[in-house]
């Protein structure tokens, strides 16, 4: 049995491939600090495509989170993959996937609940 409440993996779509990343308990316990510093520099706002956000929402920040998984899928950076699914998932529980928008605009990446 996990030592956490948090459901561990996380489906990645990115454009026609899919991606399933078992996120290891460690992680949750571990990444707090690193979530935490993330929630701080998203405080001050975000460029999110071609729109500035200066007050993002946690879908927002999830969304923020997803654009820099892709980026760890795509260049084989387990350890980002890890801590930006981690974060997306401590911070709205019960997310199961992200279809990630690839031309740009995060504001279209869709957070995919139970």
């Amino acid at each position: 049995m996990n030592d956490t409440t948090h459901a561990n993996s996380l489906d990645i779509f990115i454009e026609d491939r899919i991606y399933k990343l078992n996120v290891p308990d460690t992680v949750f316990r571990d990444g707090i600090d690193f979530f935490r510093k993330m929630d701080r520099d998203m405080d001050q706002g975000w460029q999110m495509g071609t729109r500035f956000v200066e007050s993002p929402d946690v879908v927002m920040r999830a969304q923020i989170a997803a654009a820099k998984l892709m980026v760890a899928v795509e260049t084989d950076n387990t350890t980002l993959a890890n801590l930006m699914a981690g974060y997306i998932i401590s911070r709205l529980p019960g997310t199961t996937g992200v279809r990630i928008d690839t031309q740009g605009d995060m504001l279209s990446t869709q957070i995919i609940n139970d």
